[in-house]
């Protein structure tokens, strides 16, 4: 691991800046290895050094660069050191090089990498993280695929990272649009179809009401007083809409379950509506809640406290916002969960609420909302099937597991398999993760089912084909994790590079922990995916390999 090998170099460091190791530790960086040339494997950039006070600043950057090189030495670690443009180079003994990434692979491969002493200055404690959201009462839409599959990476690597994860699901469960729904389902529903198909019966049931609503005054009071029934508890109204929730949870548990995604909490606005009241009687209380002159609640965000800026709590009519939920929500969870810190993953057209949520939080003197963080995503355009524009997430997922079974029919080189169909929709669902996670989260792409489901190139699909046929290759011959056995056989250039790039996992993790971003990751896997040399490391790339693509919210499989 590249802890040993950072350690070692920070030591001698130390000695000659007179600076503490662990200063100088993670100073050091894995080279990413090169193709076209021999690639140094650690890398020092002294303006690093300067930036933390362990050189002058004054004093020309490359005569500091040249002589510290020439102050270092090279001993049994150290092969050979290097000074380049503002940067130090380190060559690793090989054979140590070897030794130490493949001992620790054997000893430990499901925590390769996680147990660095890199990784020990982040947070730990207990994250939220809210993620998924749909509407209850309507099939789960397409649009919540990327919030779905982003919370599952943030969960997956805060787990990994040593933290205590709590999955919450935010659900769409609460406004006028029940009202409609719960009227429009006592006159035209019916518990049969309910118990038959539950979701596509509500459906026809909201879009046949909302429809009369449109031009019939008698419908729209009948949602009103559905909805004031609710608000106040009714028993008979509570129970049918409880039912609707309830239906709704189970039938996305399934599409949950197909993408291999768990949640520990399903919440919803409907959780909070008390709370919510509460919040709002606190910040009149504290003068904190102010009325403009159209009749509106806003609570003043301006730091020159004149209403430059603000955010509404409460419209003309007296009812409140989604945004004063989400208040009650935080802190109910800040007084249920104590978490350390919560997320939140959606679109990156809420940034302005939830800059304001935090705001607002921090208002009333919460000084945890500095520990609240929103990662927003843009859009997936041009999203269809064989049936034309994709709308809801089941869609896709058929159409993945169509097209890919489809193409396995197509392959020569296809293995018989126990169940072909789990097998599609696996690797299906590890194509859509991969192309979702290959830029960054905010940016918009354009899907393409062709480049999606490529078996070549920088797609799920190879991803998986190349830990399918390492599985295969073990199976073959073996494991190749002996207790002894001799590092120079693996000083080809291939297998050292190889092994130059699985150095590079903490720092990856790291990274991907410091802002969020699977891209990280998804790079790094994708550049180990190419064949490696020798049996031995067959074991140790298939390990790293299938870690990696568990925190990216992929099942790897062992054969296609």
């Amino acid at each position: 691991m590249a802890c040993f090998f950072r350690r070692s170099v920070a030591a001698q460091l130390s000695r000659i800046c007179g600076a503490p190791e662990d200063v100088l530790v993670p100073l050091l960086s894995a080279v990413p290895v090169s193709k076209k040339q021999s690639t140094p494997d650690l890398r020092l950039a002294v303006n690093s050094l300067v930036k933390n006070g362990v050189l002058s600043p004054d004093a020309d950057l490359q005569t500091q660069t040249e002589r510290l090189t020439k102050q270092l030495r090279v001993d049994a670690v150290v092969e050979e050191v290097i000074s380049g443009r503002g940067v130090i180079n380190f060559r690793i003994n090989k054979r140590l090089l070897v030794e130490k990434v493949l001992e620790q692979l054997r000893a430990e491969p499901q925590s390769f990498g996680v147990q660095s002493e890199l990784l020990r200055r982040l947070r730990r404690g207990r994250t939220l993280v809210e993620f998924s959201s749909p509407n209850i009462a309507k099939k789960f839409h397409a649009g919540h695929l990327r919030s779905t599959i982003i919370g599952n990476f943030i969960a997956n690597l805060k787990e990994v990272l040593g933290n205590e994860v709590i999955r919450v699901n935010y659900l769409g469960d609460w406004g006028m649009q029940f009202g409609l729904l719960g009227a429009g389902f006592q006159r035209l529903g019916s518990q049969e179809k309910l118990r038959e198909n539950a979701l596509q019966h509500l459906f026809e049931v909201y879009v046949q009401v909302n429809r009369e609503a449109e031009h019939d005054e008698s419908v729209r009071l009948a949602a009103a007083e559905f909805f004031r029934r609710l608000e106040q508890h009714d028993e008979q109204t509570l129970s049918l809409w409880k039912q609707f929730r309830d239906i709704t949870v189970e039938e996305y548990k399934k599409i949950y379950e197909r993408l291999g995604v768990r949640f520990d909490h399903y919440s919803g606005e409907s959780f909070h509506q008390s709370r919510a009241q509460e919040v709002l009687k606190e910040l009149r209380t504290r003068r904190l809640l102010k009325t403009t002159e159209y009749g509106k609640g806003v609570v003043d965000l301006s730091a020159a406290s004149d209403l430059s800026s603000y955010a509404t709590l409460v419209r003309s009519d007296g009812t409140s916002l989604y945004i004063t939920r989400d208040v009650a929500a935080a802190l109910d969870r800040k007084e249920r969960f104590h978490f350390d810190e919560m997320i939140y993953v959606t679109d990156k057209s809420q940034s302005v609420h939830f800059q304001q949520l935090f705001q607002i939080l921090r208002v009333m003197g919460h000084h945890w909302a500095e520990r609240c963080v929103h990662v927003p995503f843009g859009l997936v355009l041009g999203m269809s099937s064989r049936l034309g524009e994709v709308v809801l997430l089941e869609d896709v997922l058929n159409e993945a597991r169509y097209r890919m079974q489809h193409n396995m029919q197509e392959a020569k080189t296809s293995k018989e398999l126990t169940d072909p169909e789990l097998t599609a929709e696996q690797i299906g669902v590890s194509a859509l993760i991969i192309q979702d996670f290959k830029g960054k989260l905010i940016s918009d792409y354009k899907f393409d089912w062709q480049k999606v489901l490529q078996a070549q190139g920088d797609t799920g699909v190879f991803l998986q084909y190349t830990h399918a046929r390492l599985r295969s290759l073990l199976r073959m011959h073996g494991s190749g994790n002996h207790t002894h056995f001799n590092p120079s056989h693996l000083q080809d250039s291939r297998s050292i590079s190889i092994l130059q790039h699985l150095l590079r996992y903490d720092e990856v993790l790291l990274q991907s922990a410091l802002d969020l971003q699977p891209r990280h990751l998804v790079n790094f896997l994708i550049t180990l995916r190419y064949k490696p040399a020798r049996l031995r490391l067959f074991s140790a790339t298939c390990s790293v390999l299938a870690n990696g693509m568990k925190i990216l919210g992929i099942t790897p499989v062992d054969k296609m």
